[in-house]
């Protein structure tokens, strides 16, 4: 044969081949790690994106947890994993504050993955007990004005979002508070109801219930629009620190050098997954919205958050961990 000919048949081949393989993609169960205990927000989400997901690409999608150290285990493990699409990461707003906390990982927090869509956003809460001397957030932000340092908050814990949340919002306020750090949002709900800090950070999940039970009143909301649990709460914005925003999140994430056809596939489905009314519902239970976003949307928000939280973290001389 002609070596050019042979060259241009060679070329043909490749190149009707990959559709091919991208079209045959996946023909094997796909693993979705996550970072945190079983039965938790981010368990919970990467169980029902991924099960609408799996059912419409046709294979199962199969959600295992590693937790630990803040999530960068499992983060870990899928930046080292083969880049095939068959090992994803079900990644949280604490993956931007791990980048920002740790001295080092094994990753980077942007550059070792490939992003895929982003799934949820949902903010926090500034809660206080519901016999609390402070009725309003404003109130919380006079004392703490008047009295720098003496108005505590409790968090689940150091270098935890919800810390870096009000490290953000006493820069923001321009006062000084003090953090008090608890081993999980249960803890600092409890050292709530017990009178032991005056208020805390938390996300919805974790004190929705006393709320309605009449047991915590809920001050402000950190995202920029009020959130529909709780419409009749205003936002911190709204209440006198202009632009305050501070909102976790849920993602899907691939280990860098997945092909692109890949992850516009899943990219696909994921957007997919967040139309259908019922995963909407969930996510609206567990105190999110559904949004979905662009492979190139996601690592700009990501991007910008690393940046955010860094600047944060330096300011308010967090301990590196």
């Amino acid at each position: 044969m002609d070596r050019r000919l042979f060259l241009a048949a060679g070329a043909a081949a490749a190149s009707a081949g990959f559709p091919g393989w991208a079209q045959s993609y996946p023909d094997r169960p796909i693993k979705i790690l996550q970072g945190f205990a079983p039965g938790g927000n981010a368990d919970a989400i990467a169980r029902l994106v991924g099960g609408e997901m799996g059912r419409a690409l046709g294979q199962p999608i199969v959600v295992e947890s590693l937790a630990g150290a803040g999530g960068t285990i499992a983060a870990a493990a899928v930046a080292r994993a083969k880049p095939d699409g068959y090992t994803l990461s079900l990644a949280t707003g604490g993956h931007v504050v791990a980048g920002a906390l740790y001295n080092a990982l094994p990753y980077q927090t942007v550059g070792s993955f490939e992003m895929v869509s982003t799934i949820t956003y949902f903010p926090f809460l500034i809660v206080t007990s519901a016999d609390s001397k402070f009725k309003s957030f404003r109130d919380v932000m006079a004392a703490a004005g008047g009295a720098p340092g003496t108005v505590a908050y409790g968090t689940a814990g150091i270098g935890s979002t919800h810390h870096l949340a009000g490290e953000l919002l006493a820069k923001m306020a321009s006062v000084q508070m003090m953090h008090v750090p608890y081993r999980g949002d249960s803890a600092s709900l409890t050292a709530l109801l017990a009178g032991d800090v005056p208020f805390i950070i938390a996300p919805p999940t974790a004190v929705l219930s006393n709320i309605k039970a009449g047991k915590l009143r809920a001050l402000a909301t950190t995202g920029p629009q009020r959130w529909p649990g709780l419409p009749d709460v205003p936002t911190v914005s709204e209440q006198g620190v202009a632009g305050y925003d501070v909102r976790s999140w849920a993602g899907l994430l691939a280990p860098a050098g997945t092909p692109r056809a890949i992850i516009d596939r899943l990219n696909a489905e994921v957007l997919k997954a967040l139309q259908i009314p019922a995963v909407k519902a969930r996510l609206e239970d567990i105190g999110g919205e559904a949004r979905g976003s662009t492979p190139e949307e996601m690592k700009a928000m990501v991007a910008a958050e690393l940046t955010r939280w860094i600047q944060v973290v330096a300011e308010a001389k967090i301990p590196k961990q």
